[in-house]
């Protein structure tokens, strides 16, 4: 390889008459061995001989364009998924897309290197498992069907839909089963095939096989003891559902969990080793090291070096980009149709009107005993209450808001001269911290306080509105107009003194956890002291009752409207999960104080998650909710509270009643441990799918193609949707199906379709529904397939997953399954029917899954239900075990109540090193039985079979 004999404007690659695979061919034929390698960085040099330019992959674009100034900033993504609107969320997506092609051609980087990347590293599609995530506001839905639905409109949105070139390329996150922060690059999640296939590989194989998704971004978890950016997922399941589109996925790496691989995770023992086994694994480009690509590039260059990976490795990954790249429009500046696009679309009028149909479409009603809509005659004066009342906040992945509305600066413009009067008070502290040794007050002023949960605060100056922060050289200054930055400096304890004097308190730093001091040598406070011992002690002067003159504004109104919530930054972020759903303590003093004094009190939540809501729900008598929802956030409440406006939102996940005791945020068995909507053995507060409207609709004529359906069958649905009140209004007609009298443990009922409809008052329409069999599958551990089972089911038309409307019976017909084969053939130990007390790891460091007990000093237990062990004589383990610790490591076999053999493992020296320990079986009896094995001790086991007498039962060592 080396420099082109004709002039580079001349060669193969920039024809574009040549299809795209031809011209990746030949340009990949002309990079030398270094410049390959140097395009797997993040920051990809540009190759000036052959006229490349430089290319970075990755700009933020999950509500709008992030980090590059100000933009249209649409709702939060979990209120996109409110929506439940396919056509909307392409419609939001191609705006972001539009201002994105403008970032990119007419607006310098930050930091000078390269362009704005029209890679767009949106949406994401995980799963909102628990509520508790602290990343919840980036998903759509805890449910995959409507996740999936509405990733593929937003990346069909980004795309464009041009049949050559694209307009902005997605890049779905995060691969796989991410739903948790704490410890985020260290946790492993834990999932058994049926809920790795139902659930968290079900919200992205749609998104993939669609075509609309050009790329993934690996997660910085680990599943079943092997982190994500090794998993032999990327290739077996993720690159398999994009064949049959013609085009290959472009993977990308999360920042610096390359580097993880060796420093947090200490999966390789070296930096070489691990960016190699990625590299092989499937990632094409490594986020790591920010701009420094030498670090990234020596190190997969040592790996080259050493044999740990060849060139084609290399060229695969680089192939991949380059086909990304051309599908750009990169080489094809003539042709490109989306070149023209220039900086008037960022944050046009188009866009804003676009930004106030999401924000309004997105408001979910969650109760209203008729006080809402409110109508200015009735009520002329509105108290507008809390930390949010006329505030927006931006969180991480937003766009700078070019302008904000808040929700009672929307109401004050919509009720208008004459309409109404609305007055707004936070309902916040006002308080002096004077110190004990000087007499001062902490920076000379006082300071409004806002709680965001578990004691954490925030003090803004009230002369100038900023924000207290600690600064980096520990100092305190009132400096900060907008809290936005990765690390969160402006938060606060005001913890009791220890001594015991009730108007005294310390002030301690939530990030450095450290407590304010006054230094004697310059009279400055710091926060340098560790101790509470060593800390300034601050007299606390309360110069305003919040919650008082919230009571008086409260009062003297006709209504009043309590805006609480979150702040996106702020305990419950990225990085940080929340500890528990309730809301704030001094938010929920708050409300109980208005509402004591106002009945008339409708509670608006802005938030980036479910809370629990219980007090509210039985006392007051509306709740409304929205998620952070852009610049348009105000003018889009104000129009449903005055009833401009249908609530159109129905919520995308389960909002869980404060008693309801959550799973362990780290069991991601959605099935066992009883998550969401589908496994959820309590009622909840507000279901999956709930909301309001200011009309009634009704559900009839439910009817079925076919009563009865084969296994691999399709059938049509139909039902009657009619608007029976005086208003027009959405409805969201949602299908469901459930199996009756699965021998598997089947979801409570399952979302299969869904179709968000608007009416006029007295309005009908017959809607059409699509549903084949596959809809009704579960992943046969038996079979390792989705099967669908013959038997009874049910199709049903809901609300919500709690209102069920219209149900009909359907029969699938078909042979049922045969007992389960265990004999002269190997099973793995995963494909369990239910188990107790057991962890799932990795086999090895490449591929493969097995099982182990959860704590060594307990007994753990695989089921294996309906097993035929015919002339079962012998049995063999697959085991590792690189200590078997204090106790005995043994393997229990059981049929039934009848043991059937036991097996003393023995020490292999690691947790990779396989073994195959054999044992004769006493007979299991005829029949048909339940096969338990369960493990003592400190070992692992990926693999059993059962052999005839007829059967040589030696079985080499390592045969993983």
């Amino acid at each position: 390889m080396g420099s082109p004999s004709l002039p580079a404007a001349r060669l193969p690659f920039r024809d574009p008459a040549l299809p795209i695979d031809k011209r990746v061919d030949d340009l990949l034929g002309r990079l030398t061995l270094d410049e390959r390698i140097a395009l797997l960085h993040q920051y990809a040099p540009a190759v000036e001989r052959l006229g490349i330019a430089a290319f970075r992959t990755g700009t933020e674009a999950l509500h709008g364009v992030s980090w590059l100034g100000e933009a249209t900033v649409f709702p939060q993504a979990v209120g996109l998924g409110a929506t439940w609107d396919e056509d909307l969320v392409h419609q939001v997506a191609e705006a972001v897309s539009t201002e994105l092609r403008a970032f990119h051609h007419h607006r310098p980087t930050a930091n000078g290197i390269g362009t704005n990347s029209l890679q767009a590293w949106a949406p994401v599609v995980n799963l909102l498992r628990d509520p508790r995530w602290g990343r919840n506001e980036e998903g759509y839905s805890e449910d995959p069907v409507h996740t999936a639905r509405l990733g593929t409109a937003y990346c069909a949105g980004l795309a464009g839909g041009h049949p050559t070139y694209l307009r902005a390329a997605a890049v779905l996150k995060h691969f796989l089963a991410y739903n948790n922060e704490d410890d985020r690059c260290v946790t492993s999640s834990g999932l058994r095939p049926r809920v790795l296939q139902e659930y968290d590989l079900a919200a992205f194989r749609p998104v993939v096989a669609s075509g609309a998704a050009t790329g993934a971004m690996a997660a910085y978890n680990l599943v079943n003891g092997r982190p994500c950016h090794v998993s032999p997922l990327i290739e077996t399941e993720l690159r398999s559902w994009a064949l049959s589109t013609g085009h290959e996925l472009f993977v990308v790496s999360d920042a610096e969990a390359p580097s993880n691989l060796v420093d947090q995770e200490h999966y390789f023992d070296d930096h070489a080793s691990g960016h190699a086994a990625a590299l092989k694994a499937g990632i094409d480009s490594f986020t790591d090291q920010n701009e420094d690509s030498a670090t990234v590039i020596g190190r997969l260059r040592e790996a080259l070096e050493r044999g740990l990976i060849d060139e084609a490795d290399i060229d695969r990954a680089v192939r991949r980009q380059l086909q990304l790249r051309f599908r750009l429009g990169e080489f094809d500046a003539d042709l490109d149709p989306y070149t023209g696009i220039g900086p008037e679309v960022i944050d046009c009028a188009e866009h804003r009107a676009l930004a106030l149909r999401a924000a309004t479409d997105s408001v979910v009603l969650l109760r209203n005993d008729g006080l809402l809509p409110l109508e200015a005659d009735r009520a002329p004066r509105i108290a507008v209450i809390g930390p949010l009342a006329d505030v927006l906040y931006e969180d991480w992945y937003s766009g700078t808001l070019p302008y904000q509305v808040g929700i009672a600066s929307g109401l004050r413009a919509a009720l208008g001269e004459g309409g109404g009067d609305v007055v707004t008070v936070e309902g916040a502290d006002r308080i002096a911290l004077r110190s004990r040794t000087t007499g001062d007050p902490l920076g000379g002023t006082a300071f409004d306080v806002s709680e965001w949960g578990n004691g954490v605060l925030t003090l803004r100056d009230t002369a100038t509105g900023r924000y207290l922060t600690r600064k980096d050289d520990d100092s305190l200054v009132a400096d900060h107009e907008v809290i936005k930055t990765w690390f969160i400096n402006e938060t606060f304890f005001l913890e009791p003194d220890p001594a015991g004097d009730a108007d005294i308190v310390l002030l301690r730093n939530v990030f450095t956890g450290r407590y304010a001091a006054v230094d004697p040598a310059d009279g400055r406070v710091r926060v340098t002291a560790e101790t509470p011992q060593a800390a300034e002690r601050w007299q606390r002067e309360l110069l305003r009752d919040g919650a008082a003159e919230a009571q008086a504004v409260a009062e003297a109104a006709d209504v009043a409207v309590v805006v609480l919530g979150n702040h996106p930054l702020i305990n419950g972020r990225e990085t940080e999960d929340r500890s528990g759903t309730a809301l704030p303590e001094t938010q929920e003093a708050l409300l109980r104080a208005v509402a004591a004094v106002r009945p008339e009190t409708a509670l608006v939540v802005m938030s980036s998650y479910p809370y629990a809501l219980d007090w509210a729900d039985e006392h007051l008598p509306a709740v409304v909710w929205t998620s952070h929802g852009g610049q348009e956030t105000g003018r889009a409440l104000a129009a449903v509270l005055l009833g401009e406006a249908d609530p159109a939102g129905r919520l995308p996940q389960t909002w869980y009643r404060g008693d309801d005791e959550l799973p362990h945020p780290l069991d991601y068995d959605v099935i066992k441990a009883g998550w969401t909507y589908q496994y959820h053995r309590t009622a909840p507060l507000y279901p999956f799918g709930h909301g309001l409207s200011y009309t009634d609709f009704a559900h009839d004529d439910l009817r079925l193609s076919t009563a009865t359906m084969a296994q691999d069958g399709t059938l049509d649905v139909t039902v009657t949707l009619s608007n029976t009140g005086m208003r027009s209004g959405s409805e969201v007609v949602q299908l469901y199906v459930r199996a009756l009298d699965a021998r598997y443990e089947a979801p409570r009922l399952k979302l299969a379709d869904f179709r968000k409809v608007r009416l006029e008052a007295g309005e009908n329409r017959q809607l059409a529904f699509r549903l084949p069999a596959e809809q009704l599958a579960h992943w046969d551990v038996a079979t390792r397939t989705f099967t669908v089972d013959p038997g009874a089911y049910e199709v049903l038309v809901a609300r919500s997953a709690e209102h069920v409307t219209l149900t009909a019976p359907l029969t699938v017909t078909g042979a049922p399954p045969a007992p389960r084969a265990l004999v002269d053939r190997r099973t793995l130990a995963v494909d369990f029917d239910d188990y107790t007390d057991v962890t799932l790891v990795d086999a090895t460091r490449t591929a493969g899954d097995a099982v182990t007990p959860a704590d060594p000093a307990r007994p753990a237990t695989l089921l294996f239900r309906s097993v035929d062990l015919s002339g079962a004589a012998r049995f063999q383990a697959e085991v590792a075990c690189e200590d078997t610790g204090p106790g005995e490591a043994r393997l229990e076999v059981r049929a039934g109540d009848r043991l059937l053999t036991e097996i003393a493992v023995p020490v292999t020296g690691s947790r990779y090193t396989w073994t195959t320990a054999t044992a004769d079986t006493a007979a299991p009896g005829d029949g048909v039985h339940d096969l338990r094995l369960t493990l003592h001790g400190a070992f692992r086991l990926a693999s059993f079979r059962f052999d005839s007498p007829a059967d040589d039962p030696h079985v080499e060592a390592g045969a993983l």
